[in-house]
């Protein structure tokens, strides 16, 4: 079973249903209905604008997180992708309670902890894929990772299963890296950082 396979049967059909269901299913036709070439622009300048907004307001986590995810990025990987399927639902679920006679209430909350945490995410993996990229090359700066993975991103907007496929992917690793770095910061991250007795001090 190929990877155009696994979106037919898993992605597809969720994302239709969700869209169905929210009402926003005529964006995302639209969206699909777009030329490749279009849809390539779009993601290739999308991407560019979303990891330099990240990682400039988040200049220190947004940093470390992309070092994490490219030293551990099986660990990462791990630890994002049962995370991303809990923000995605709940932030599916907000949607879906917008257009029903529960409210706004209960909504908006949930609609506000996907907007905050899976941009932030899927830049973060982003830049970490294409920093990986870019080393193979011999190259390793931030911005040069932040323009090779736009293009990557660009190349999948030739192919919405792809764009997908790719999201899925880079947002899972972002946001694995992301919660270790965060939950990793109340301990002691680097050996020099703990406590050693006066006795033991060299």
């Amino acid at each position: 079973m190929g990877p155009v396979d696994l979106y037919t049967i898993v992605s597809g059909p969720t994302l239709d249903s969700l869209a169905a269901v929210s009402g926003h299913g005529g964006s995302i036709e639209a969206y699909r209905s777009l030329d490749s070439l279009v849809r390539a622009g779009v993601q290739f300048v999308g991407t560019i604008l979303l990891a330099a907004v990240v990682l400039g307001l988040l200049q220190g986590v947004g940093t470390r997180s992309v070092a994490k995810s490219r030293r551990s990025p099986i660990i990462s990987i791990c630890v994002g992708l049962p995370s991303l399927l809990v923000v995605a639902g709940l932030t599916g679920t907000g949607i879906i309670l917008v257009d029903t006679s529960v409210g706004i209430f209960f909504a908006i909350p949930l609609v506000v902890l996907g907007v905050a945490v899976l941009p932030i995410a899927v830049a973060v993996g982003f830049t970490a894929v294409g920093r990986t990229v870019a080393s193979r090359f011999s190259t390793d700066g931030l911005f040069v990772g932040v323009f090779v993975s736009a293009l990557l991103c660009g190349l999948a907007g030739t192919a919405f299963p792809a764009t997908v496929a790719l999201i899925s992917f880079t947002g899972a690793l972002g946001l694995g890296a992301s919660i270790r770095v965060l939950f990793g910061g109340f301990g002691a991250a680097r050996p020099e950082d703990r406590t050693v007795p006066p006795a033991n001090k060299i």
